[in-house]
């Protein structure tokens, strides 16, 4: 046997032998076991094969099941997706509050994921088998908008709170790009797997523009989907890093104030808002396929798709390594650019099948670096809001993104528009004439590839790095540790994990950075490799000198981690923080209901501070936002009158929180009593801010006088 095939075989071996090793238990520095990796996978399976059908009921012109099929007007349907996101946005708002406050057991999104998969699939079965043949136009089209509205009451939670969930599997940003890297593989099976015997059902039967195909499709493929859901979502979890006590509740309109300061949310909801434009092109490829040459390759549409679908896999895999290598701003940035030049491309060469498809399949493994890396932004930013603000939110980012559903009342008009302009109505035939076909095409284009370069731009903003993300996980984890250590609730390996974090840092902060030369590594390449012996030299000489450059690199970037992680751990001893405390300590003693008149102008002479040194800038801005504090509780105090201030009871709270629910009603009739009472205790949480942030402050500062006692039990456990 040549060296080959042995060398094959050993790493068949090993790769066999690592996952039976990482099985159970997850390798050293990780989260996530191999066993729960595969589960992900197995549940993502199912959401995808359950969401891409329920999905498929879309209210665009672009959909052959709502358009083509049952036979509504583009602009008729855009005008019921606008009404039906009119109706979406106070249930998007009570969707994104319900997440953050449910008292629902099982974590923060599995018990949705659980609960709503089998209405989605329940509600999808029924609305393809409503007889649309014996309604009258405006009677279609008022069952369709009542089924959509009634399908997207749970598809919605279940389609967001899987998002939600893959965002929290893991703390380490790196880990949850190779864990959804991987996992993606796997679940990406439903959508190529569906998108090859669909069209090829279609042939054999009526049609992709004939209702009963998708009679005999969704239940065939839905169900599948529920079961690989509901088995696999039991065995995963999720993962927070909070202290162990019950987290409080989160009002909206607080959460918002909050999130509205979050300027990496801004960059990202920009972003969102352009990404219609971008996806105009998106109906080419099954247009093309359908309709040209007179519709003779529509049963080869299956085929091409699976082909294609085959592009994302390798973009799948090669994602976790792209975001090591060029972070996820870079990357980001990287396929937008080149899909404007992809789209260029197709601009000169949509007529021609294959070159068609070519670039769809290239435009596809682009595409796919953009689907799985949109996540993990959107998880540093949610970690990035925990550590500025002290507060985890997940869902209530949601409310202020209701402002690009007001924004898509109006830009969802643009390519129905388009469409009417340009002679497609309710009769999806006209797509056959080549000429109103091919002006479309290109049209559809332009129109992406400006929309491409929309969504480009902010990203040129976005600073948030790997190394910084992973910065602020760690000043979390320590904040964390400090705070379980006062209620008694820390254990030794939260412990030992943080104080290893702290450790690090104290040992490299201060230090400059090591240069990185790369001289040894090209030394090493230059080795003679005539002999098997000198070949083994020389492999070896590389893979030494690759190790150091690593090193080197690891080191430099744990340098930059340590500046944040010290900062934060020293916060209380530099000047600007004494005379925080200090201000602390007086604004404490003047108890928690204390009216501060004269806040205004404390305002104005906290601006007219000097800003020239690092004390003098943080000085100023702890005065500016503590005056802006004691203004707003003067505010409430006049408008409400002291003598009716009252401090909400406590125990009403406890008792809400503590109380056991069985069903989904119980749980919103203690969820509207608590919004009462959150009402209320916000006024007063408002009023009394200038106090609470004083006692936090003070308190903070107490729990980090407790280092040392905390490093002498970390020395014990490992003497």
């Amino acid at each position: 046997m040549s060296d080959k095939p042995k060398i094959f075989i050993q790493k068949a071996k090993d790769t066999i032998n690592l996952a039976k090793q990482y099985w159970n238990v997850p390798p050293k520095g990780n989260y996530i076991s191999y066993k729960e990796i595969a589960s992900l996978s197995g549940a993502g399976f199912g959401v995808n094969w359950t969401v891409l059908l329920a999905s498929m009921i879309a209210l665009n012109a672009s959909n052959f099941l709502v358009g083509a099929s049952i036979g509504l007007k583009p602009m008729d349907l855009q005008i019921m997706l606008n009404v039906a996101n009119i109706i979406g946005i106070p249930l998007g708002i009570f969707r994104s509050w319900y997440y953050d406050n449910h008292h629902l057991k099982g974590g923060k999104f599995l018990p949705f994921l659980r609960m709503t998969a089998v209405p989605t699939v329940l509600i999808s079965l029924i609305f393809v088998w409503l007889p649309y043949e014996q309604m009258t136009y405006i009677t279609k089209a008022v069952v369709v908008e009542i089924m959509y509205l009634l399908l997207n009451v749970f598809l919605c939670f279940y389609n967001e709170s899987y998002t939600y969930f893959q965002q929290i599997i893991s703390p380490d940003a790196q880990e949850r790009a190779n864990v959804m890297s991987i996992s993606q593989v796997i679940y990406s099976l439903a959508p190529s797997i569906s998108n090859l015997f669909i069209p090829m059902i279609a042939g054999w039967t009526w049609g992709l523009n004939n209702i009963w195909t998708y009679r005999i499709i969704y239940p065939i493929f839905t169900i599948i989907g529920l079961i690989f859901s509901i088995v696999f979502f039991r065995k995963v979890k999720e993962r927070l890093i909070l202290p162990k006590k019950k987290p409080e509740p989160v009002r909206m309109l607080d959460a918002i104030r909050e999130v509205a300061k979050n300027k990496y949310y801004w960059i990202i909801q920009a972003a969102a808002w352009v990404v219609f434009l971008e996806s105009g092109y998106g109906v080419i490829l099954g247009w093309s396929f359908v309709y040209a040459y007179g519709g003779q390759y529509e049963a080869s549409l299956g085929l091409a798709n699976t082909i294609i679908g085959n592009a994302g896999l390798w973009a799948m895999l090669l994602t976790p390594l792209a975001i090591k290598f060029m972070g996820k701003r870079n990357l980001l940035i990287t396929a937008n650019a080149i899909n404007i030049l992809v789209l260029f491309a197709m601009y000169f060469s949509y007529k021609n099948l294959i070159i068609l498809c070519v670039l769809w399949y290239f435009n596809t493994f682009i595409n796919t670096f953009w689907n799985i890396v949109q996540h993990n932004i959107s998880a540093d930013m949610k970690d990035y809001h925990q550590w500025k603000t002290g507060v985890r939110i997940d869902g209530l980012f949601g409310p202020l993104g209701m402002i690009g559903t007001v924004i898509g009342l109006f830009t969802g008009l643009v390519y129905p528009a388009i469409y009417e302009k340009m002679g497609l109505l309710e009769n999806y035939n006209v797509l056959y004439d080549d000429t109103i076909r091919n002006n479309l095409f290109e049209v559809l284009i332009i129109f992406s590839a400006i929309g491409a370069f929309l969504n480009l731009v902010p990203f040129c903003f976005y600073n948030l790095t790997e190394n910084k993300h992973k910065a602020y996980v760690g000043v979390l984890k320590i904040r964390a540790m400090f705070e379980d250590h006062f209620l008694g609730e820390l254990e030794d390996n939260d412990l030992e994990e943080t104080m290893e974090i702290i450790l690090q840092a104290k040992e490299l902060f201060g230090k400059e950075k090591l240069p990185v030369d790369k001289t040894c590594l090209r030394d090493a390449r230059k080795l003679p490799k005539r002999t098997e012996e000198e070949k083994l030299l020389r492999s070896e000489a590389i893979k030494k000198a690759k190790e150091e450059i690593r090193n080197i690199k690891e080191t430099n970037l744990a340098i930059e981690r340590s500046a944040i992680i010290i900062e934060d751990l020293n916060k209380f001893n530099s000047a600007s923080a004494g005379i925080k405390l200090a201000t602390a300590t007086e604004t404490f003693a003047n108890g928690e209901i204390f009216y501060y008149e004269n806040a205004r102008a404390e305002l104005k002479a906290a601006r007219q501070l000097p800003k020239k040194t690092k004390t003098e800038k943080e000085t100023r801005t702890d005065a500016i936002k503590l005056a802006k504090v004691k203004k707003e509780s003067a505010s409430l105090i006049r408008k409400y009158g002291l003598e009716n201030i009252k401090k909400p009871d406590e125990s009403v709270k406890q008792e809400l929180l503590n109380r056991e629910t069985s069903s989904f009603f119980e749980s919103m009739k203690i969820k509207q009593e608590i919004r009462i009472y959150l009402k209320n205790e916000s006024v007063y949480s408002r009023i009394i801010k200038p106090y609470s942030d004083a006692e936090s402050l003070l308190a903070q500062a107490k729990y980090y006088e407790h280092y040392e006692e905390l490093e002498e039990r970390y020395h014990a456990l490992h003497n």
